[in-house]
């Protein structure tokens, strides 16, 4: 049986000892202390001695957790310049403000949350007074992303600047009316203000660390010098939970993205309870931040806490806080002096003794109210040790109290977060508190008041003054007008108009290849990002690693083993392509950071991301949403698109939904192109929308999102005609007639309309030649390259009659005069066609790949989905016989002939 205190091998025996008996002295060293001093001690000098180590460079492994202390110590903390009773003031109405806020409007039952700001008040102040820059400074400010639920505080110091008014505090979660405030940070209904979207708890970290990255990206490329922006990024301790808030921390540490910085508040509750009741959340983030390069710093506790520090010369003090789990602090909080001298003090001989030399008051002030997320000094600190930090991001622990000073009945309560509202009593007490010039007489039948010391009050301007000495206002989102860019000349464009001829060439390629032409467009080529999750080959993207190069902040320091290779992998430091290995997640908030570079950073650029088609908006369509609040602008491109078109990858990988997904994006323009001269359409005009001269009442806040398949077949030219583009643009165009196509039927043959989209419409040509050739059947054949966009624009004609406006859909004005019944085909789910059936005149049917996807060639799925030609003929014949065109026993007959 092993003992369990012997000493254990270890690593280190595997490696050469040139001194034993030096290691050996070293080893009786600590078992001496140990003995003599007690294994505390030992395990102390052993931690001073890592740390010292670490310091001076010693390759030894970091330590992953320190002491539940303050990592700035008291001494060594800077003097805040300013007006320390001035901002404690202006936090002070902020406070009052933010909950009466709430407060009033939940009268009208439309919520809001407290405790959030209460806790981080000082965490905001701060920055806001001497940190955060604006925007009318030089450069484009820094980069704020706010925590959600922290918005009321926001507002609130925005009333009193001046920027909002008591109207619109009294709009709060009221928007429909106008002049009414989002409930959290929303740039698409407060684009004035809000710059990022963060209240999908974990998007707004991995967006941060993104947009650290492509503030980097464009001063490496040279489109802009945003070297002196800082991203600031407010988040909660339960946040950290959601795997999107801890995905890229690597990344911000392998790039050495010190112009970022996490402040996390740590008050130790999420929406329910405690954050890690039986735990320590502080340690946990620490060790997980340590471990992942960044720059650590502690804020936890506030300077009452000094006289205790001083007092614990045995170090049972910082033993008996690293033990005492995160509920039982919450517990502290609410209890008691007599309480906490036996629970806590109570458990050490030593603690007992310091505890005698404390007052109840003083052990009250530090177990309610002392945390150093709450101390301007102390926050200052922080804050100017992350900005100091040079080569790792910085994130700052900082607790706080959640619902700190709004009184007993909020503080640390597990249900403040669901607690709307204050009483009249309690506003009254946490006036006094907060020692606010406010009358009882103010509270007028029983409504609580806003408070407001004037607009040409000492607080006003000192926050005013602050504001402007750091470049204006913040937050605040500002879209500076920039001219239109220039459209790429037509020949990259019209490169496709003649078709393929015999070459076969799937979409996904033809999209590439217009990529690489435009890209090399003098005007606005650099302006392109191409963003892809490590299937650039997947995609045929390879030609483009050398001439564009992959970006990295260290360019390529080794030589790539296909060097001697056309197509070799060049990684540069100004390199365009973002390549971001196997994280949909991550590509996304590269996208998103683009895409919205022409309002953070006055730069016009043009993203595509191309994916795998089921693994965009299935996986990530949270940050499509959020893409769409930011205003983002860009092509999302799914690639190896279809239910049965990836042969043989199976279930996992065939997308039959993701138009569907898409369809419910207010702001994603969703395209199915079947050729690729319909690909060079839909993107031309994208860029003209997008970035070029918008037409009058047109949104250019949309983006586009094209399925493109891996299925090579041959490209048909352009038809000639009036009509095409824009059938293209809006949706729907008829390809060709059974006449035009060559085919011949009996005078007064029954006629169908076969509409398809992306890669079915190669099956509709082949049935229209069945339907011709062996049924004596006339079948038209119709691109529908979109049919999200054939709805919108129906429902806006819906909306135009309500309006007494008389306006027919464009689909309705396609199909009009089209002889028979309609079928419509796509490599998706009935669903996604099914979106236009109600403005259909004519019968309509519809075919698709619904359910499970499946591994087999792809002639054997169409055939199992029933969307192949010869099922799309049967169902032809079905409809026809329905009306009475075709005899009922040629379904049958047909159904036998192509065993189905």
């Amino acid at each position: 049986m092993t003992d369990p205190n012997a000493i254990q091998p270890s690593e280190l025996d595997q490696l050469p000892d040139r001194d034993p008996e030096e290691t050996a002295e070293w080893q009786a060293s600590l078992d001496a202390v140990a003995k003599a001093a007690g294994p505390h001690r030992a395990a102390y000098l052993m931690r001073r001695t890592l740390e010292r180590a670490e310091g001076t460079g010693v390759a030894l492994p970091k330590l992953l957790e320190t002491d539940y202390v303050n990592s700035i110590p008291t001494a060594a903390e800077p003097a805040v310049p300013g007006d320390e009773a001035m901002e404690a003031r202006i936090t002070a109405w902020n406070r009052w403000n933010a909950a009466a806020m709430v407060t009033r409007g939940s009268k009208h039952g439309v919520g809001g949350h407290i405790a959030t700001f209460a806790s981080a008040a000082w965490l905001y102040e701060t920055g806001f007074n001497h940190f955060f820059r604006g925007k009318e400074g030089d450069g484009s400010g820094d980069q704020l992303y706010i925590q959600g639920h922290a918005s009321p505080g926001i507002y609130a110091r925005a009333f009193l600047d001046g920027r909002l008014t008591e109207q619109h505090l009294d709009n709060f979660r009221q928007e429909a009316g106008g002049n009414g405030l989002p409930s959290y940070p929303h740039p698409r209904r407060l684009p004035w203000l809000w710059e990022f979207p963060t209240v999908s708890m974990g998007l707004g970290p991995i967006s941060a660390i993104y947009q650290a990255r492509f503030n980097r990206y464009l001063t490496s490329r040279g489109i802009k010098d945003v070297s002196d922006s800082h991203v600031w990024a407010f988040l909660g301790d339960g946040e950290m939970d959601e795997p999107e808030s801890t995905t890229a921390l690597t990344l911000a540490s392998r790039e050495g993205l010190d112009n970022l910085t996490f402040v996390i508040n740590c008050n130790l509750q999420r929406l329910d309870g405690p954050v890690r009741a039986n735990f320590k959340i502080v340690q946990e983030l620490e060790a997980l931040f340590r471990g992942s390069g960044w720059n650590v710093v502690k804020t936890l506790w506030g300077t009452a806490w000094d006289e205790l520090f001083q007092l614990d010369t045995t170090g049972a003090l910082v033993r008996r806080l690293r033990e005492v789990p995160d509920a039982q602090v919450q517990t502290y909080q609410t209890r008691d002096a007599a309480y906490i001298r036996e629970d806590f003090f109570g458990k050490d001989p030593a603690l007992a003794e310091m505890a005698k030399l404390l007052s109840d008051d003083k052990i009250l002030e530090c177990f309610h109210l002392s945390r150093g997320g709450h101390e301007s000094r102390k926050v200052y600190a922080a804050y100017k040790a992350a900005l100091e930090h040079k080569g790792a991001p910085t994130v700052i622990l900082a607790q706080t109290v959640k619902g700190h000073t709004l009184g007993e009945g909020f503080a640390s309560k597990n249900a403040n977060h669901q607690m709307k509202k204050l009483t009249v009593d309690e506003f009254k007490a946490m006036r006094d508190r907060l020692e606010l010039p406010i009358k009882d007489s103010d509270f007028v039948d029983g409504q609580v008041p806003y408070g407001h010391p004037g607009a040409d009050s000492p607080e006003v301007r000192y926050l005013q003054e602050r504001r402007a000495a750091l470049g204006g206002p913040a937050p605040a989102r500002r879209v500076h007008p920039l001219p239109a860019l220039p459209a790429p000349a037509d020949k990259a464009f019209a490169a496709f108009d003649k078709g393929s001829g015999s070459q076969s060439v799937a979409t996904t390629m033809a999209f590439v290849r217009l990529v690489k032409d435009l890209v090399r467009d003098k005007e606005t080529g650099k302006r392109w990002v191409p963003i892809v999750p490590d299937e650039a080959r997947t995609f045929g993207m390879e030609s483009l690693f050398p001439s564009l190069g992959i970006y990295s902040p260290k360019g390529q320091t080794y030589e790539p083993v296909d060097r001697d290779q056309l197509m070799y992998y060049k990684e540069a430091k100004n390199g365009q392509i973002l390549n971001e290995g196997i994280t949909e997640a991550g590509s996304m908030a590269d996208f998103i950071a683009a895409s919205t570079a022409y309002a953070t950073h006055g730069e016009a650029m043009i993203p595509f991301y191309i994916f795998y088609s089921m693994f965009g908006w299935q996986r990530t369509a949270d940050q499509m949403w959020q893409l769409g609040d930011q205003l983002g602008r860009g092509f999302l491109v799914g690639a190896t698109a279809g239910r049965t078109t990836l042969t043989g990858e199976g279930l996992q990988h065939a997308d039959g939904h993701s138009p569907v997904i898409a369809a419910t994006n207010p702001a994603a323009l969703t395209y199915d192109p079947a050729f690729a001269y319909e690909i060079a359409v839909i993107v031309k005009e994208g860029l003209r929308r997008m970035y070029g001269e918008a037409a009058e009442g047109e949104d250019q806040n949309v983006f586009y999102y094209l399925t493109v398949y891996n299925e090579p077949l041959p490209q048909p030219a352009k038809p000639s005609g009036l009509g095409i583009d824009e059938g293209i643009v809006k949706g729907l165009y008829r390809f060709n007639t059974a006449e035009s196509a060559g085919l011949t039927a009996p005078a007064n043959a029954p006629r169908i309309q076969l509409l398809g989209s992306g890669t079915a419409i190669h099956w509709a040509l082949k049935a229209q030649r069945l339907l011709a050739e062996e049924w004596g059947v006339a079948a038209d054949v119709w691109s529908a390259t979109s049919w999200g966009e054939l709805r919108r624009d129906a429902m806006e004609a819906d909306a135009a009659l309500l309006r007494g406006e008389d306006r027919v859909p464009y689909v309705r004005q396609a199909l009009q005069g089209a002889e028979g019944p309609v079928l419509a085909v796509s490599d998706y789910m009935r669903q996604v066609p099914d979106q236009i059936a109600q403005w259909v005149e004519q019968d309509w049917s519809s075919l698709g790949a619904d359910g499970f996807g499946l591994s087999d060639t792809r002639d054997a799925a169409r055939r199992h989905f029933g969307v192949d030609a010869e099922s799309i003929a049967v169902a032809a014949l079905a409809q026809l016989a329905r009306r009475g065109e075709v005899k009922a026993s040629a379904v049958k007959e047909a159904r036998e002939k192509y065993g189905l």
